[in-house]
């Protein structure tokens, strides 16, 4: 065994982007949704709805992602308590993104950036078991099944290729969710100044935020239209809003795809372990030092040595060993060889 202190120069630190699908079953397209009545009917269905990719009474279930809906007046679900008013589930959700992504309980969200109207949200939020560290821009799509009469369905996207920064909530990201596909809108902005962008896509957070006033514009035509979603707004009314939108991104009428693949960086910290000629060619090995007298057994090993080298021990000042790395193969070290082993740690 031998000891060697590593300069500034032996380490290495390097980043590396790995994206991967978010789905169940390694699927990057999400076609089929199901949904389960005890969850909707139970307490949690008041906030929100689990959507599943296949029955969720089957033992392949797994929740992929959950809807909701948000109002800051708390209309469009029921009160807490009829004597006191605006104070619904809606609202509590409403706080809750509020705070996660604006960071102020006095903002209010903004749409194609300066659109707010009445800033009732649906939320798609993912589940979190999906992904490792966020959604990656540009391959979210989304279809959504259109009762405007004027429109088929609407495909949903951010426009993460059509802006060179996103927008900055705090240190979150967040891209304008518009008309388009892959990243990018079909036409111009991919919304209109009359009711703001379909919303926004916050990749670090896995979320997507809808403008629910985008998405019941009912004009006629142009760029902008909505589905007309129908929400109910009114107040102390179960408006079963979440459900509305359910039902637009799993009909069977729309092309039933809710596409995205998830992003992760992982770091890596390269060590090169540096053998020069002179050094690491004796050994402490019984077959190599006398045990009793410490000298070297054979003659032979005090003019040309030789070692094979199969572990290298990082330790601390402290003498505490922190990483161990396993060599493929003994390495064959003398006087006449040097060696470089580069150890990556990832992290």
């Amino acid at each position: 065994m031998g000891f060697k202190r590593f300069d500034p120069e032996d380490f290495v630190i390097s980043a590396d982007t790995v994206t991967s699908t978010v789905w169940s079953n390694n699927a990057s397209t999400l076609n089929t949704f199901y949904t389960s009545s005890t969850q909707e009917q139970g307490s949690s269905g008041e906030y929100y709805l689990n959507v599943y990719q296949t029955a969720s009474n089957d033992d392949s279930a797994a929740v992929q992602f959950a809807v909701a809906y948000a109002n800051p007046t708390g209309g469009g679900t029921l009160l807490y308590d009829n004597s006191v008013s605006e104070k619904s589930p809606s609202r509590s959700i409403y706080g809750q993104y509020r705070t996660l992504v604006l960071e102020d309980e006095n903002a209010s969200f903004t749409f194609g950036g300066s659109y707010s109207g009445s800033n009732q949200l649906y939320v798609i939020s993912v589940e979190r078991a999906r992904y490792k560290e966020k959604l990656l821009p540009g391959s979210f799509n989304l279809v959504l099944n259109s009762s405007n009469s004027n429109l088929s369905e609407l495909s949903l996207t951010d426009n993460s290729k059509d802006v060179n920064l996103p927008t900055y909530y705090g240190t979150q990201r967040a891209y304008e969710v518009v008309s388009g596909s892959n990243g990018s809108a079909y036409s111009g902005s991919g919304y209109t100044a009359g009711s703001g962008s379909y919303g926004l896509f916050l990749p670090d957070i896995s979320t997507i935020i809808l403008n629910a006033d985008a998405l019941n514009d009912n004009s006629a035509t142009g760029l902008g239209i909505g589905i007309n979603l129908a929400t109910n707004s009114g107040s102390n009314t179960n408006g079963f809003n979440e459900r509305k939108l359910y039902n637009q991104i799993s009909s069977s009428d729309a092309s039933s795809i809710f596409q995205s693949n998830s992003q992760e960086t992982i770091t890596s910290n390269y060590v090169f372990v540096r053998a020069r000629n002179s050094e690491f060619n004796y050994s402490e090995n019984p077959s190599f030092i006398s045990g009793s007298t410490g000298e070297v057994i054979y003659n032979y090993f005090i003019d040309n040595p030789q070692t094979f080298a199969t572990t290298v021990g990082m330790y601390n000042d402290s003498n505490e060993l922190l990483a161990v790395a396993k060599l493929s193969k003994p390495l064959v070290k003398d006087f006449t060889k040097e060696a470089l082993i580069r150890v990556k740690l990832d992290f």
